[in-house]
């Protein structure tokens, strides 16, 4: 539900901007609402759930979601909208990290939490993927509001389940890190927020700068109060392992690659090659097909063969090689022809790299660290989506003079011009992440060490 929600918007994209009469530059922030307010609430949700127990923090977060997903629905205006996506990314920051850690305490380390991981990552991932289908399903056969009303129902469903089904975490006698907690959210807020004005502002303007600066300070104040915070809300001790750290950063160059170059991609299928909404969340078909199946056949296979390194090298290279064949679309170009193997092979590769990337992010943390791990691994996935398609969009509007504003009746044909700077921001930004995804190769090449060193935290 959480993770589905963070793309199953794309399709509707065209569909939103014309029921509630919006200018194209409007829709990143129908997104970034979510993924700024998820990324910046996130660390402090997480070691909620430490303090709290994960049950209870996990079901009450899963009841808010439910509200702000109505809300959404129900929304008449940007406004409304924007309001209820933000308060959507707050309930999942704080029902995230409680999921994966209640994954953590049930299964030790070794083959029990392997496949536990495997099963969260496939759900996680190929959500994401599931999301884009779903969307367009959704938005054809119903409304664009039912990709927000969708969540009603399986909400409702786990809010019966949860308190029969999962068992409470043990709960940590400790006092919230108020300062931690405010400095870190705020600072990674303001980042976010700051990357993403770059594109209608300038990385010039004055509220750009002050939002950048800002969220600079405030992150370097949170490294100096969780050195000497009691119960910090990041104990600093997760990142003295490069293996974790590593991971945290390949992670959001990975995901930051994947949903900026989705932005453009699902407006692509529709508004260039004309698909309708159905046909636009089919076109992702095979995308969540091949990483499910990674995921869940040939990881464990592979791992076995290949190592942890190995399947993390090889995944990012096929995913790599997968936005590089995806930067040299064009306005003639043909989905089964030239889309489909990109699509394919972006779900074998990315599918074979998160679930390492998940378990090197917590291997060797301690259970009472367990929260704070799981939250710091879903703060770099949203937060790396937010600022990767605030990149990804930015380079291509630094590119470009325009990015397709043009506006007209849904359902209508773009002109030739706009069709043309489409096409090109969506090459631009497919080359953009294919680089990310090789620096975020270079760091797992440097960072993965032997789990046998691994430093606990």
């Amino acid at each position: 539900m959480v993770v589905i929600d963070g793309t199953v918007i794309y399709a509707a994209l065209p569909h939103l901007r014309a029921d509630l009469r919006l200018a194209r530059a409007d829709l990143s922030w129908v997104q970034n609402a979510y993924m700024l307010t998820f990324g910046g609430f996130m660390l402090l949700g997480a070691r909620t759930g430490d303090i709290l127990g994960h049950r209870r923090v996990f079901l009450a977060a899963s009841a808010a979601f439910v509200l702000a997903s109505s809300a959404g629905g129900l929304a008449q205006s940007l406004h409304g909208l924007l309001l209820a996506r933000g308060l959507q990314g707050i309930a999942g920051a704080f029902a995230a990290p409680s999921a994966l850690a209640l994954l953590m305490l049930l299964f030790p380390e070794g083959a029990a939490r392997m496949r536990a991981i495997t099963l969260y990552t496939a759900v996680s991932g190929g959500g994401s993927a599931a999301g884009l289908v779903l969307g367009g399903v959704l938005t054809d056969f119903a409304s664009w509001r039912w990709v927000l009303f969708i969540n009603v129902p399986i909400g409702a469903l786990l809010l019966v389940l949860g308190p029969r089904c999962l068992p409470e975490a043990p709960r940590n006698r400790r006092h919230f890190d108020v300062m931690g907690a405010l400095t870190v959210t705020l600072g990674t807020s303001l980042l976010v927020y700051g990357l993403v004005r770059c594109v209608p502002d300038g990385a010039a303007h004055p509220g750009v700068v002050v939002s950048l600066i800002s969220a600079g300070l405030l992150l370097i104040a949170f490294v100096l109060v969780e050195k000497r915070a009691r119960h910090p809300i990041t104990p600093l001790s997760l990142f003295a392992s490069a293996q974790r750290s590593g991971a945290y950063a390949g992670r959001m160059l990975l995901i930051g690659g994947m949903l900026g170059t989705f932005f453009f991609l699902t407006q692509y299928v529709q508004e260039v090659l004309e698909f309708s909404a159905f046909r636009a969340g089919l076109a992702f078909l095979p995308l969540a097909a091949t990483q499910f199946l990674m995921v869940m056949v040939g990881v464990p296979w592979l791992i076995p063969r290949l190592g942890r390194k190995g399947l993390l090298t090889g995944g990012l290279l096929i995913a790599a090689g997968g936005m590089v064949c995806l930067s040299r679309v064009g306005a003639d170009t043909e989905f089964f022809a030239d889309l489909a193997l990109p699509i394919v092979m972006l779900g074998i590769g990315t599918g074979a790299a998160l679930v390492p990337l998940t378990t090197a992010g917590i291997a060797g943390v301690a259970p009472r660290h367990a929260g704070a791990a799981s939250g710091l691994i879903n703060a770099t996935h949203y937060i790396g989506g937010a600022m990767g398609t605030a990149v990804v969009v930015f380079i291509a509007d630094l590119t470009f003079n325009r990015i397709a504003l043009t506006r007209g009746p849904l359902g209508s044909t773009l002109e030739l011009g706009a069709k043309t700077e489409l096409t090109h921001a969506l090459s631009v930004s497919a080359g953009t992440s294919a680089v990310f995804f090789v620096l975020a190769l270079l760091i797992v090449l440097v960072t993965m060490s032997s789990p046998r060193t691994l430093p606990a935290a």
